[in-house]
């Protein structure tokens, strides 16, 4: 006969209860704990335990009582208290011993009748579970029932346990589907059993399912607890969805239930962690309307919000309102302030919050003391933050790790960073190991200084020491990366993460996304959001941001505008970033009537809202709206700052508005300091219009504001801008003017007007100007001055007068450059004077200027045009015996002085040893080639090196095209030559007059005459004027073919066109006429050549008819 015993842990006794089959009768009995004992059946059970004796053991392990009893085994039963109790696990063991389920459930439920005894979560399952086995879902749903009745817990267990019965998979995630299953199969679950299943749900992380079983508790009538209502909204404040936190309020509400501190306290919470600012400070209202007053924590958390929401005013009140109240604030609320005031840089409410801390009895401790030196930090007051840490050490307080990484951060901030690594390296020393954060600031430093590599070798550090790499770590070297776009190396490190076991987080997405979106990989940024999303990492709304953003720069509108509207799909409240990205957007599509309509969806635009929008409308030519906008800008107590007014002068400048342009300057100077951009904008208008007075006092007041300290780049810019919009002689005007009064003593202002002038070939102004500024105003010209004269003289080749100025430069204490040396050294060689290139080149040396590839380059060129290529081979051996890294540049000349000497296997040789030294020909190397062996007849090696060009990837150009046609129509090999000509129209490429003059007469010259004429309308509808060769080729050609009358109105439609004839169309009338047999109207026209004085050639008498 088996032994059942069950047991309570919140009982005092335990009681036993058993079966016994004597005589084919059952039997139960009990022991219901008091003194005397009963009779049961047939059986005398004594008494196990007293009153008395509970008062002794009640806090034992319950399971007190046990009985044996005799069974058919021989088995007696003994009465009497055992030594030990019966655990839970032995009960469960004593049921298991009964195989035969009937029996099994009989024994289950005879217990549950007896009183005051209550089955625990163990036995239940097992029941539940051994009824399973045997398809017993109908007395599965009386053990449930059972549960429920007498208040039994049902674990995660319970529930599989029944869905597993029911044909239920998936897990606990299934419970809204299989609630139906269950109550059609007799399981009726009651308040509690909801409220269970509602927590067990959000305990395994399935908020939406929870949700659902919440929403079918509500239809069935049943009513949540207030500690269920609390739950979902800490899981609905976890996905930020205010939304429903805020519905569950509300019905909460409408059961009846009234909020209490804590779920008031989950309100403002979420509220204010979403910027929804008023709402949060409102429901702190109505805790006090409703006589629920808020406690230390319900205000702590208000503060939190209204600090992170920059309503420092408001949160000194609420903490005010906290310290009249019977909620005295505590360490964490003043730790909480310290920090937020801290961050915010307000140093005065620091030391305001501190003496009132220690006042009310807190004193300082690490943490406060951390706060107090990262407060001095971000103020820029290191060295005070330095003297804080010595007073943290007389209070008896060592200073911590995140002290000291706190001060490593200050000292990187203003780029003390030698003073960081000093105190970096010193921690060790003090018994403080630096961890991933500490390396994590210079990583971060790096990256921001772009300085990716000295980044990434921190990281590298940082695992060779054995601290491991974690998230944020990662994240702050993808930054550098992603900052400079270098895709391969952040894929690396994303890929490296993924394998150690890290998640990535939004931030290592949002890099991510960011790099790819820098490579132009659009496609892998949005595929980067669907895995996020697998991984069980949502999406924010910066990554969404970053996404949109690199859509818009892509082109790619429409799917920018579809991410926007996907936000609310994905739970995402669109912040002003969100809008501002947009907007940019749009603006920079041109696309201002979609602009408009977003921005006055925006409940509250910010500066930088206006300020691009702004420039949307400024750039699209709408000024007028952007002035109303402007005024709109100002009635919503959104300041305009520097950008404003610099957007709205831009475009009054761009339209010649240059008074309007004047007055919103001298409005803006009422309130805010111009910068820079401002002057670069309004002053080019205003000297454009001739107000040079207007433009040198708007200049002359800017100078000297003492906060503008004008640096080394501004007044090249300054001029530079001018210059590029307003006469040259209005620009110099205004810069005399700042030289000779003084504002300028430098020759910035000079070199943007000389740049100016060199490229207009004005070179003689240039210089006349250069010894004015240098001569009457006593400017110290730069080398940079001297270089652009020099270049614009050679360029306009007043050679002469260029060496002087190199003479004066290098007598005015001026060294020259190696730029300077190029630029002579190529002027020499392009003149053939070789001898003093070589003069030239030693001077460099002998002034210790190094020469570098362009010098050899120009060298080896000036020998080649000099007829000395022999000695520019020789010259390129020796160089490349060396270091010298040879370029395209080096090889050009040589192969192109072997080609115009016949040398054609030389020359080729050359292109194979160019890709022996890793110098990879370009397209002008294969030009050459081609023009070479073209020109010397060998065209089917001239197409195997174009075929060959184009194998290796290097995209022929016009260039290219044009000597292979023209080498083919030198051959006749015109078919060919037209293949080519259309496939370079084929190209996308734009054939120009030169190679159209080519096929034209290549045709001519086959009596291809119709193709031609088609080929020169051709030429004239794709907008390509015909030149004199042009007709000169077009005459030449239809006067041998005998059309000797086309060959005449082709003459006339040259001279209509403006076209002066030349000895050429002269010539080719006449052989026309000859070949017509027109003797006399072949001298007539050789008349008129003389009368015109066009002088005749060799080519013109042999024409002449004997």
């Amino acid at each position: 006969m088996p032994l059942i015993v069950l047991c309570s842990s919140k009982s005092f006794c335990s009681y036993a209860n058993y079966t016994a089959v004597i005589d084919s009768k059952q039997y139960v009995s009990n022991c219901d704990g008091l003194a005397g004992g009963k009779t049961s059946g047939f059986w005398k059970v004594s008494p196990c335990g007293s009153m008395v004796n509970w008062k002794k053991h009640r806090r034992k392990k319950a399971g007190l009582c046990g009985f044996v009893m005799k069974g058919s085994d021989g088995f007696k039963l003994s009465k009497g208290k055992p030594e030990i109790g019966m655990s839970s696990e032995e009960a469960i063991v004593a049921l298991k011993s009964i195989s035969d389920p009937n029996e099994a459930f009989s024994s289950f439920k005879a217990v549950a009748e007896l009183p005051n005894l209550v089955h625990t979560t163990e036995t239940c399952n097992y029941m539940l579970e051994l009824l399973r086995v045997h398809g017993r879902v109908v007395d599965m749903a009386v053990v449930f029932d059972l549960m429920q009745n007498q208040i039994v817990y049902r674990n995660l267990t319970t529930y599989l346990t029944i869905f597993k019965a029911l044909h239920v998979r998936g897990g606990i995630r299934q419970a809204p589907f299989a609630l139906q299953r269950m109550r059609m199969a007799g399981f009726a679950l009651n308040g509690y059993s909801y409220n269970g299943l509602i927590h067990l749900l959000l305990q395994s992380g399935h908020d939406k399912e929870a949700l659902q079983v919440y929403r079918r508790a509500l239809s069935e009538g049943i009513k949540p607890s207030l500690k269920t209502y609390s739950a979902l909204m800490i899981a609905s404040e976890k996905r930020r969805d205010i939304d429903t936190i805020m519905v569950l309020l509300k019905e909460m509400e409408s059961l009846g239930l009234r909020p209490n501190v804590y779920t008031f306290t989950i309100c403002i919470r979420v509220l204010g962690k979403a910027g929804k600012i008023d709402e949060a400070y409102s429901i702190l209202k109505r805790m006090d309307r409703e006589g629920c007053g808020p406690d230390v924590i319900a205000y702590t958390v208000l503060i939190d919000a209204l600090c992170n929401a920059k309503e420092f005013d408001k949160a000194k009140e609420v903490f005010m309102k906290m310290n009249s109240s019977s909620q005295k604030p505590d360490r964490v609320t003043y730790i909480t302030l310290l920090d937020k005031f801290g961050d915010f840089g307000d140093l005065d409410a620091v030391r305001e919050f501190w003496v009132k801390m220690e006042a009310d009895g807190y004193a300082a401790d690490v943490v406060t003391f951390t706060i107090l030196v990262n407060t001095l930090c971000k103020a820029g007051k290191i060295d005070e933050a330095f003297d804080t840490l010595d007073n943290m050490r007389k209070s008896g307080i060592s200073p911590n790790l995140h002290t000291y990484n706190t001060i490593i951060g200050g000292l990187l901030r203003v780029n003390r960073l030698s003073e960081a690594l000093d105190l970096f390296e010193g921690m060790e020393t003090l018994g403080i190991k630096p961890t991933a954060y500490s390396y994590i600031l210079f990583i971060d430093y790096y990256g921001k200084s772009g300085e990716p590599d000295k980044a990434l070798e921190t990281f590298e550090k940082m695992k060779i020491r054995g601290i491991a790499p974690n998230i944020v770590a990662c994240n702050a070297s993808l930054y550098s990366l992603a900052e400079m776009g270098r895709l391969g190396e952040a894929k690396d490190i994303f890929n490296e993460l993924k394998k150690s076991g890290l998640a990535p987080d939004t931030i290592t997405y949002n890099m991510m996304m960011k790099c790819y979106g820098k490579a132009g990989q659009i496609d892998e940024a949005i595929r980067l959001v669907a895995e996020m999303m697998e991984s069980g990492c949502d999406p924010d709304v910066a990554n969404v941001n970053s996404l949109i953003d690199s859509l818009y720069k892509a082109g790619r509108v429409d799917e920018a505008w579809a991410m926007f509207c996907r936000l609310k799909e994905m739970r995402l409240s669109p912040t002003i970033v969100t809008y501002n990205t947009m907007l940019a957007g749009l603006g920079r599509e041109g696309r201002v009537q979609e602009a408009v309509e977003l921005f006055e969806s925006i409940t509250h635009p910010n500066t930088i809202t206006f300020n691009t929008l702004l420039d949307c409308l400024c750039k699209n030519n709408e000024i007028n709206m952007a002035l109303k906008l402007l005024y709109e800008m100002t009635k919503m107590n959104c300041i305009p700052d520097v950008f404003t007014y610099n957007t709205i002068i831009y475009a009054l400048i761009s339209e010649d508005r240059v008074n309007d342009a004047l007055f919103f300057f001298h409005q803006m100077r009422k309130m805010l300091y111009p910068d820079n951009v401002t002057l670069y904008t309004l002053l080019p208008g205003v000297v454009k219009d001739g107000r040079i007075e207007d433009a040198f006092k708007i200049t002359k007041c800017y100078v000297c504001e003492v906060r503008n300290q004008t640096h080394g780049s501004f007044w090249g810019d300054l001029t530079e801008g001018i210059v590029r919009v307003a006469e040259i002689d209005q620009s110099i005007l205004l810069v005399e003017r700042l030289i000779f009064e003084g504002l300028c003593r430098n020759d910035l202002v000079l070199i943007p007007l000389m740049k100016v002038l060199c490229k207009h070939k004005k070179a003689l102004d240039a210089h006349e100007l250069f010894v004015k500024f240098t001569n009457s105003f006593g400017i110290q010209p730069t080398l940079e001055a001297y270089y652009i004269l020099i270049e614009g003289l050679l360029d306009n080749h007043l050679t002469e007068m260029a060496w002087n100025l190199y003479k004066e430069m290098k007598t005015s204490g001026c060294a020259p450059d190696i730029f300077t040396y190029n630029l002579l050294l190529d002027g020499l060689g392009k003149s053939g004077r070789v001898d003093e290139i070589f003069e030239l080149y030693e001077e460099m040396l002998c002034r210790g200027c190094k020469p570098n590839t362009i010098t050899h380059n120009i060298v080896i060129s000036g020998l080649v045009k000099s007829n000395q290529l022999e000695s520019a081979i020789d010259l390129y051996y020796d160089l490349i015996s060396g270091d010298f890294n040879p370029t395209p540049c080096t090889y050009g000349p040589l192969i192109d002085g072997l080609l115009k000497l016949g040398k054609l296997d030389e020359a080729k040789n050359f292109l194979e040893e160019m890709v022996e030294y890793g110098c990879k020909p370009n397209c002008a190397i294969y030009n050459i080639l081609i023009n070479g062996f073209g020109k010397a007849r060998d065209v089917e090696t001239a197409c195997e090196l174009f075929e060959r060009m184009v194998k290796e990837g290097i995209k022929p150009d016009l260039k290219s095209y044009t000597i292979l046609v023209d080498c083919l129509c030198l051959v006749g090999e015109v078919e060919d030559a037209l293949h080519y000509f259309e496939e370079l129209k084929s190209t996308g490429i734009d054939p120009d007059s030169i190679s159209y003059n080519l096929m034209i007469n290549g045709l001519g010259r086959s009596r291809r005459i119709e193709e031609a004429l088609s080929l020169f309308k051709e030429m004239q509808n794709r907008g390509i004027i015909p030149d004199l060769y042009t007709y000169n080729s077009l005459i030449l050609n239809l006067g041998v073919a005998g059309m000797m009358e086309d060959a005449g109105k082709m003459y006339e439609e040259l001279l209509l066109k403006g076209f002066k004839p030349n000895v050429f169309t002269y010539n080719a009338l006449i052989r026309g006429c000859s070949v017509s047999g027109n003797p006399d109207r072949a001298y007539a026209i050789y008349k008129k050549m003389m009368v015109g004085g066009c002088s005749p050639n060799t080519g013109t008498f042999a024409q002449l008819p004997n």
